[in-house]
């Protein structure tokens, strides 16, 4: 079973990676990019063969240490 986990800063939490890829993309004539937010993709390998078992523990990896709860959004998709 696959797990993918996205994590994203929340809403007002500054993201300076974000602001230099829109200020990058500017640069190579990209215009109109407004605002880019930066986030980052985990894909894990599970040995878990019920869904919803699987995606409650994933959600504990999330909040033990995948994701920074205090400013960080994640979700989890199971296939």
């Amino acid at each position: 079973m696959k797990a993918r986990v996205h994590v994203t800063l929340k809403n007002g939490v500054l993201d300076p990676q974000g602001e230099a890829i829109r200020q990058a993309l500017s640069t190579l004539g990209f215009e109109g990019v407004e605002n880019v937010r930066q986030g980052k993709l985990l894909e894990l390998d599970l040995a878990e063969g019920d869904p919803a078992s699987a995606k409650e523990r994933v959600e504990a990896m999330c909040e033990k240490l995948l994701a920074n709860t205090v400013i960080e959004n994640y979700s989890v998709e199971i296939s």
